[in-house]
């Protein structure tokens, strides 16, 4: 993928810069492999606000993505990679050799036509699925399990790339982007090489329209709000809130650790901070 850059046509054109899609073979995607998404209103069940700052973006189609492989063993044929408006990372249309179809993330490297699969005994190439255990240590990999079979929760964002530290017993010392360090038991399975779209970084907006088309609405500050709705409102004239800052609800929202996660505690090795 390249940055595409337009003609200073406007003040917002002038800083606009976009994906040209150079890596995209299909634009259409397979229609087995998608359903209908409901519109983003961030209002609940009561029809109350429940996130605010939400709402309005364009229409679009959820992809199902393959992150628990279950095809064990059987080889697969890149057929194609697509674009997925639901997240930042290409997809890569899967044609396994029974006939069946699927989506999964696109590494950097993998291009139309490559063979992957997943297997204990599989290479050490990108698109490939192994458990960790089968893994070599300094290994650049993503799509990682947090629990044997449960299907990929980390490391799936565009560009992402973790990288297999050590191996001890039962768990494996992964280091994910963050810089957190956190033991993952060797059964997981997890994806070689580096989630692909990596200049998706280097893409700047340009315009309020653009954030609007992705239901992002306009976010205003605590600050200029009355006391009934934020801790920050009120005062006569521009205030700064007078305390440290925090969220509507009162919690602290700099440098205030909100883990309360006890039971898998002793799985990070190293904090990210």
């Amino acid at each position: 993928m390249g940055l595409k850059y337009y003609k200073p046509t406007s003040a917002a054109r002038r800083l606009t810069t976009g994906a040209d899609f150079s890596d995209i073979s299909k634009k259409k995607p397979e229609k087995r492999l998608t359903r209908g998404k409901k519109a983003i209103s961030a209002h609940g069940a009561t029809g109350r606000i429940t996130v605010r700052f939400r709402g309005g973006a364009h229409k679009r189609r959820l992809r199902d993505v393959e992150f628990n492989r279950t095809k064990i063993g059987v080889p697969a044929t890149v057929a194609a990679i697509e674009y997925d408006p639901n997240r930042s990372a290409r997809l890569a249309l899967l044609q396994y050799a029974d006939g069946v179809k699927s989506y999964i993330l696109a590494p950097v490297g993998l291009s139309v036509g490559d063979k992957i699969e997943a297997s204990p005994t599989a290479d050490i190439k990108p698109g490939n699925c192994l458990p960790l255990k089968n893994i070599p240590i300094g290994t650049e990999i993503h799509n990682i399990e947090l629990r044997p079979g449960k299907g990929a929760q980390m490391v799936r964002t565009a560009g992402g790339v973790a990288q297999l530290m050590a191996r001890e017993g039962l768990y494996a010392n992964i280091r994910l982007p963050s810089g957190e360090n956190r033991m993952v038991l060797v059964d997981c399975v997890a994806t070689i090489g580096q989630v692909g779209n990596v200049e998706h970084e280097l893409v700047r907006l340009g315009k309020a329209g653009r954030s609007r088309w992705l239901g992002c609405r306009p976010h205003n500050r605590g600050v200029t709000m009355n006391p009934v709705d934020h801790p920050h409102g009120g005062g006569e004239g521009r205030t700064s809130g007078g305390r440290h800052p925090v969220s509507p609800w009162g919690q602290p929202t700099k440098g205030y650790r909100t883990r309360k996660n006890k039971r898998t505690q002793n799985m990070i090795v190293k904090r990210r901070k």
